[in-house]
């Protein structure tokens, strides 16, 4: 049978990360979310530096490719991955999108969680993953939902990202 052939791919990616009480004194894991450091008593319990919405990405890209998922690409019970930056994973899933012929042609993300609200810092999220996916930055949304205080979302006791990311084939040279 032959495959048929398409000029775009569609992906979907989602994560969660489970919000800890932070030590006094600033100890623990920063709160990190889209490349930028939130102030907020609870970070993150990763492996990595817990970057939801860069994990939620990650996936969006590989799904589009039916490639395996973040866990797979970057095992968390791998010591290499031990509080690494998530820009290297989503680096690293750039660089398999543009491998495979591909461009990212956008991506549209809704972080969820109740308290740090992220709407003062939404451009700089998307101005770090287009620089990332070496995109334009209106190729790129970042939304804020609230969870309404249901659930360990709503109680600021996790963070969760849902992304839509639709690629292109890469445009062939004119001869």
């Amino acid at each position: 049978m032959t495959p048929l052939h398409t000029t775009l791919r569609i992906g979907h990616g989602y994560d969660l990360h489970r919000l800890e009480p932070r030590p006094p004194a600033g100890a623990g894991r920063d709160l990190i979310i889209g490349g930028v450091r939130l102030e907020f008593e609870r970070g993150p319990i990763a492996h990595s530096d817990g970057d939801v919405l860069y994990h939620a990405v990650v996936d969006a890209l590989v799904g589009a490719l039916a490639l395996p998922d973040i866990g797979q690409l970057f095992p968390d019970n791998a010591p290499e991955n031990l509080g690494r930056d998530s820009a290297d994973f989503l680096r690293a899933a750039a660089e398999r999108v543009a491998q495979a012929g591909w461009v990212v042609a956008n991506i549209d993300a809704t972080v969820i969680l109740e308290r740090p609200r992220i709407g003062p810092v939404k451009d700089a999220m998307r101005a770090n993953l287009a620089g990332l996916l070496r995109i334009g930055v209106d190729q790129v949304n970042v939304k804020g939902k609230s969870h309404e205080k249901v659930d360990a979302v709503g109680e600021s006791r996790a963070v969760e990202a849902h992304v839509v990311a639709l690629l292109g084939r890469r445009p062939q040279p004119m001869s």
